[in-house]
């Protein structure tokens, strides 16, 4: 075992030492040592009940002969965190995650892990650490919340963001906008939309490495517990057969992951999320593949905020299995690949049945032909730029319009606030991206507002910065290369014309390259906005969201 470097032979005497210190007793200290990584906190309603996760993936460990170990991990609730100075420090958390998890598991010399997240960063965070040590491991999320309830129809947090501009523009009371305020959000788990937590939930369901059910059993339901137990009982398996994580996450379970992705309709984050994870993975993927899978994987599912159906929904129609089962009718996925489960993808979807076309729509009658996610590039956006295609209204997929330049998401607000934004224009917001902002924000606030005034259907919006999952509309997101690092949307100036084609993938400013170039030679970078603490220190270690905004390596 790895953990025998803290445990076996005289020289250990210290070690078990501490190990008593702790109460524990020399039966568990012979046993494979699992790390049970959990980011339980009390500020994130999809974290704040992962103690009780944590407690039977625990008792699953014991029940197959381990010795858990838990260990904390932190997190931030994008949702709290969202439109103040707060959601620079977001993104930034995942490698934190990340380096803290390698510290951990390398310091004290653990045999496999269970993962516990729940929301946005801390999955890929936690992944990405994992995969640097190829330890076996399995992800036991803590599952998505219900969905809430307002004047009878389903709803969720997405509908708070919206409501406010509703309320800004006079559409609803402030009675009705505390309705929204007091029932969108009615418990604990990961909001209850195909938002970037779920989303990336769900990949791990698809990607092998979390059991059947992780992406979707709501967080309140028993059977979520069961899953946790069934979990610590399979990492005693995955132990004993020294199956690591890397031998799961191949080239062919990423392609896997991005054909799901493009069917679910998955967060825009994953487009930053699953480049990273493969990184530490040693598999290289990249934003040119998502293209490619996308022409070919039809959106079969248009859960919230695309459409009006959530997480519960997805799970007693079947669950990501039913929609895998869909896609293997079309020969669009590897089957034959190892999961946690110790079967192969085959094997686990031999049961899986669509319970509910209307969630799940059959293959041969999508949504739409092509995936809910696609990648734009032009003179914009060199490297590329991404967009929930499958959230945005028909009228909108080509659109061309007057820029409304705004160098930070507050200006951005103060403007569509004050009901500057008129039908047609392009909000383009700057200067947001992994280094300029720093931290690379989401962008919900700006984006809510707007659908909630009736302009998602009329209004696009532009950034280097990101957006929630929660978002829809034609917002489009991490702009690549950036302002901050010279790319072309820092010229972008107030009445230019941008052209969009979400059909054909581009994204064009139309100005001319005479002007373009004088532009350049009077353009100034503009000082960092902070020049202290962590934030500064990333500014100066990120890469482009184009790679997944991971760190440079020398």
């Amino acid at each position: 075992m790895k953990s025998d470097v803290v445990k076996k032979g005289v020289e250990r005497v210290p070690n078990r030492s501490l190990f008593k210190a702790m109460g524990y007793t020399d039966e568990e200290i012979s046993r494979p040592l699992i790390g049970v990584i959990s980011a339980k906190s009390e500020i994130v309603p999809g974290h704040i009940m992962l103690d009780k996760v944590s407690d039977a993936v625990k008792r699953g460990i014991l029940m197959a002969g381990g010795t858990p170990i838990e260990i904390p991990a932190i997190g931030v609730c994008d949702g709290i965190a969202m439109g103040h100075q707060g959601m620079k420090y977001s993104l930034v958390t995942r490698e934190i995650i990340a380096d803290s998890i390698e510290c951990m598991t390398m310091a004290h010399a653990l045999d496999g892990l269970v993962l516990i997240p729940n929301c946005d960063k801390i999955v890929p965070g936690m992944l990405m650490g994992v995969c640097r040590m190829n330890l076996p491991t399995i992800v036991c999320s803590g599952g998505p919340m219900l969905a809430g309830r307002v004047n009878g129809a389903k709803t969720s947090l997405s509908s708070t963001f919206e409501a406010v501009g509703k309320y800004n523009s006079g559409k609803i009371t402030k009675e009705e906008l505390l309705e929204y305020e007091n029932n969108s959000c009615p418990g604990c788990g990961s909001c209850s939309g195909m938002y970037t937590a779920n989303s990336m939930n769900c990949m791990c369901e698809v990607l092998g490495i979390a059991l059947p059910g992780n992406g979707t059993i709501p967080c309140v339901y028993a059977s979520r517990i069961r899953l946790a137990k069934y979990s610590g009982m399979k990492i005693m398996e995955l132990v004993k057969n020294n199956i690591t994580i890397r031998d799961i996450l191949t080239e062919k379970s990423f392609h896997n992951a991005l054909t799901v992705d493009m069917a679910l309709g998955c967060s825009t984050n994953t487009m930053l999320h699953l480049p990273a994870i493969a990184h530490e993975a040693k598999v290289k993927i990249d934003l040119d593949m998502a293209n490619d899978i996308s022409s070919k994987t039809p959106n079969l599912c248009h859960l919230a905020p695309a459409g009006h159906t959530y997480m519960e929904d997805l799970n007693e129609a079947g669950g990501v299995l039913a929609v895998m089962k869909e896609l293997t009718k079309a020969n669009l996925l590897y089957t034959n690949l190892m999961t946690v489960t110790l079967k192969t993808i085959e094997e686990n979807l031999k049961n899986a049945v669509n319970k509910n076309p209307e969630i799940i729509r059959p293959i041969d009658n999508p949504y739409s032909k092509t995936g809910g996610i696609a990648v734009l590039k032009g003179n914009l956006a060199l490297n590329g730029c991404v967009v929930k295609r499958g959230a945005v209204s028909e009228e909108m997929l080509r659109h061309t319009g007057k820029a409304r330049v705004f160098n930070s998401e507050e200006e951005a607000i103060k403007a569509i606030d004050g009901n500057e934004i008129k039908k047609g224009d392009i909000v383009v917001i700057r200067y947001e991206g992994p280094k300029g902002g720093p931290g690379m924000r989401e962008m919900l606030a700006p984006t809510s507002r707007l659908a909630g005034m009736g302009l998602d259907k009329d209004v696009a919006l532009i950034t280097d910065g990101r957006f929630s999952g929660a978002t829809r509309g034609a917002s489009i997101g991490h702009v690549s290369p950036e302002a901050a690092e010279g790319g072309l949307i820092a010229f972008v100036k107030d009445g230019d014309l941008i052209a969009i084609d979400m059909i054909e993938c581009t994204i064009k400013l139309l100005v001319d390259e005479a002007e373009i170039n004088k532009r350049k030679a009077n353009w100034v970078k503009p000082e960092p906005k902070i020049k202290t603490g962590y934030l500064a220190r990333y500014a100066k270690l990120v890469t482009s969201a184009s790679t997944g905004a991971i760190f440079k390596e020398e």
